[in-house]
């Protein structure tokens, strides 16, 4: 197995074949990830496409020392979303009302929490994203937000309690419905 500085060298020599590697291993999680983000499957797939391509054209910026290639990735990928969401001349927190595609077919419990999620500020969803769902730990988070270890634990905390309190108060208010 290689190492994510050997895999780099590897990229900035041009090895075409260790950066294809990298990206079947990475793009469907990182398409998946700015999904969340951006909240449109075809423009997520467009943000994914210029991140390995701004990787591969310009293989100068990754520290292996700061955290993982992986983390790396994700992070220029956050970026890139940010920088769509400008271009889109809207705030991330508008794609949350929107209906996401196959929401319809999916069960009543999915759909509650896919709603209680998509009600959290962009960067809280991003942060339980990457951590709970990609598995990224607090170092690499701290790499992708560049911020430090602590602040990525007490936004976490953060996003985990907001999501708690919008689950619990849409709970009480299905409940009063009935």
């Amino acid at each position: 197995m290689v190492d994510d500085h050997e895999l780099w060298e590897r990229f900035r020599g041009r090895d075409a074949n260790a950066f294809e590697a990298f990206y079947r291993d990475n793009a469907g999680r990182l398409c998946a990830y700015l999904r969340q983000i951006v909240g449109n499957a075809q423009a997520a797939e467009d943000v994914m496409q210029e991140t390995f391509t701004q990787i591969w054209k310009s293989p100068n910026g990754f520290r292996p020392e700061l955290g993982s290639l992986r983390g790396y990735l994700f992070g220029i990928g956050r970026k890139r979303a940010t920088e769509w969401w400008r271009k889109q001349g809207r705030v991330p927190e508008e794609q949350g009302e929107k209906c996401k595609e196959g929401t319809i077919e999916a069960t009543a419990s999915f759909l509650a929490v896919g709603d209680a999620f998509s009600r959290l500020a962009e960067e809280q969803r991003s942060l339980l994203w990457l951590r709970e769902v990609e598995g990224q730990s607090y170092a690499e988070l701290a790499v992708i937000l560049q911020v430090p270890v602590g602040t990525v634990k007490s936004r976490l905390f953060a996003a985990r309690e907001e999501l708690r309190r919008i689950w619990r108060s849409s709970g009480s208010s299905a409940r009063s419905e009935k």
